[in-house]
């Protein structure tokens, strides 16, 4: 069995010398952390990664999805619609078919900045 370790402060430890009230001020209001938390959680799943994976390169439908992710496209479809939510991607319509490619260049950066991060050593 793995022991864990609690880190705390030490019983007489006055904290840092930061200004609380100036960093309480400066952080993040709720509805904002919400939805970083639901952006984040959207990339909790590993088909969801693969999928933005995919269309970091380029703009993708459907058809090439399912392919590339060797699903269904019922399946596909059910988590570009969550990562549409999030808008994390966006739809085009062509006729019947449908083109999914990245909300913005953020989504792209933060892929690459977050991929960067875990291969770094």
């Amino acid at each position: 069995m793995e022991r864990t370790t609690t880190l705390s402060c030490e019983d007489n430890c006055k904290g840092t010398e930061a200004d609380l009230d100036a960093v309480r001020g400066a952080m993040l209001d709720g509805e904002s952390i919400r939805e970083m938390a639901d952006w984040f959680k959207a990339l909790g799943d590993p088909t969801r990664v693969r999928i933005i994976d995919a269309l970091t390169h380029g703009e993708l439908c459907v058809h090439d999805l399912s392919v590339l992710l060797d699903m269904g496209q019922s399946a596909v479809s059910h988590q570009l619609r969550y990562l549409r939510d999030v808008r994390m991607v966006k739809r085009r319509k062509a006729g019947k078919t449908v083109y999914y490619s990245l909300d913005d260049d953020h989504i792209g950066q933060v892929f690459q900045v977050t991929h960067a991060h875990v291969k770094h050593k």
